[in-house]
């Protein structure tokens, strides 16, 4: 119910600037994310073109991001320059990446303490304005002056629109005091802005494919980066399915191929990301084309090795932004608790489908012609253990077997070589992970009398070589397994 504010007494509560601006900085950006959020301005603005310049300067380094969007007169820069100018509760146009009306600031403020902005809107005179953080925390006013580093004073004369957003005193990436020729604060400047670059080629991969924008970093495009590989030939896409009823919201599982199957060793060493494999499964939340979180189970799953093949796409629209609690940075997403259960069914059948690619390495586990797959290594339980035995019908193996007749240093050494080669180890780890039973101990159901007859060889031979009796033993017991059969040995 409304209350009647007529007879209510009021008092104004009006913030001070200087802590409220201390308040927008620490909202909790990264470098990459507040870049982001610029950019998403930028797309806002029907840009085609987004520039990203660095300049190492220690200190006094500045970053620049420039498009060649629509551009904004003088009385729409101000505005756009006021925090919270815009009320989030207002229906968005659907390709609207904006919301809360804040990202320009506090995307800036918790980088820099300087924010310049100078636009040019077509038929329009260049303008600009700038938040100046050591200002407002001498004056405590909500005032914007009319400065912008020199350089950038006529950097938009010769275009017809768009907007330079210029970030200087990157007091949260460089110190204020940092001298230009410190080699380890480049650096450190420097990998930083790899970070950015890497984040932008995944963030905005789809606009870059479907040529809606390209990115520069300075004068080199950026390449997208596309989680789910879909020109990968192995690689499994899954059916979409709705999320709800209604909603607008979709999700796509990809089962990515295991190494084995990629096309070459340079893509599957870009389809790992930043992070690893492992990093990168789970779900990639996408709003409106543009990616908010990557790699991610929503507190549904655990990461695990054996679910590193999996990531699903999921699509909402901003219009499902509170339901899905989108934060200011557009860098965290919580699906409604309505939702959760088909999002965990959905991904426990795409995780199961990708746990057979990396258990089997790729391999295509069906018949082919009524003949059977034959793997070298088979799991076998027993009294609730577990355990992996090479496979003796295997073709491969009864065929080493008539070889030993002839060659039998040969098959033997053959036989050892595929053994090394296909040991499950993917497998052993999964069930290591995932299985209730114990793994059996080696050699603990081992037939003894086969082991005492190989001790009996191998005694005899040692002895034909020379060695005393004690000796002899000595040596059998510091061989592995029979180490563990030194009862044995002494009998011999």
């Amino acid at each position: 119910m409304t209350l009647d504010y007529t007879n209510i007494q009021k008092q104004s509560a009006i913030p001070k600037a200087s802590s409220m601006v201390e308040t927008f900085r620490a909202i909790g950006y990264s470098l990459e994310t507040a870049v982001a959020d610029i950019i998403d301005n930028s797309i806002s603005a029907g840009a085609k073109n987004i520039r990203i310049n660095r300049y190492w300067r220690g200190g006094k380094s500045v970053i620049s991001i420039e498009d060649d969007g629509c551009g904004m007169n003088n009385e729409e820069l101000i505005q756009a320059l006021c925090p919270g100018v815009q009320n989030p509760l207002e229906q968005r146009n659907k390709n609207d990446l904006g919301r809360f009306g804040l990202g320009l600031k506090t995307a800036s403020f918790s980088q820099c303490r300087k924010l310049s902005v100078i636009s040019r809107k077509a038929n329009y005179a260049p303008v600009f304005w700038s938040w100046d953080l050591d200002y407002i925390a001498q004056s405590d006013k909500w005032e914007v002056i009319k400065w912008i580093p020199e350089e950038f004073k006529n950097s938009l004369d010769n275009k017809k629109s768009g907007t330079i957003v210029v970030w200087s005193e990157l007091d949260r990436i460089v110190s204020p005091d940092t001298s230009e020729t410190n080699q380890n604060a480049q650096e450190k400047f420097s990998h930083s802005l790899d970070r950015v670059k890497r984040h932008l080629e995944m963030t905005f991969h789809r606009f870059i494919e479907n040529k809606i924008i390209s990115i520069f970093w300075g004068e080199h495009p950026i390449e997208p980066w596309n989680p789910f590989c879909p020109d990968e030939k192995a690689t499994q896409i899954k059916a979409t399915d709705y999320i709800g009823f209604g909603s607008g919201a979709t999700m796509k599982g990809f089962v990515l191929p295991h190494k084995n199957q990629f096309s070459s060793e340079i893509e599957y060493r870009r389809a790992e990301g930043t992070n690893g494999w492992s990093a990168q499964q789970g779900f990639y939340v996408y709003r409106g084309n543009r990616l908010l979180l990557a790699g991610d189970w929503l507190g549904l799953f655990r990461k695990e090795e054996q679910y590193k093949l999996v990531r699903i796409q999921i699509d909402i629209p901003n219009s499902l932004d509170f339901d899905w609690q989108i934060d200011i940075k557009k860098s965290k997403a919580y699906p409604p608790a309505k939702c959760l259960e088909q999002l965990r069914s959905y991904a426990s059948e795409v995780r199961a489908e990708g746990c057979k690619v990396y258990r089997h390495r790729g391999a295509i586990l069906k018949q082919r012609a009524g003949i059977c797959f034959q793997p070298l290594w088979l799991e076998k339980k027993k009294d609730n253990k577990w355990s992996f035995v090479v496979n003796r019908e295997h073709a491969m193996v009864l065929s080493i077997k008539q070889l030993a007749k002839d060659k039998p240093e040969f098959a033997i050494e053959t036989l050892l070589k595929f053994i090394e080669e296909a040991i499950p180890t993917e497998a052993i780890y999964i069930d290591k992970a995932q299985n209730d039973a114990e793994q059996k101990q080696p050699y603990s159901d081992m037939d003894v009398d086969v082991v005492k007859n190989m001790l009996i060889i191998m005694y005899d031979n040692q002895k034909a070589m020379g060695l005393s009796d004690i000796q002899a033993k000595a040596s059998l017991k510091s061989i592995e397994p029979f180490n563990n059969y030194e009862y044995i040995i002494d009998e011999l």
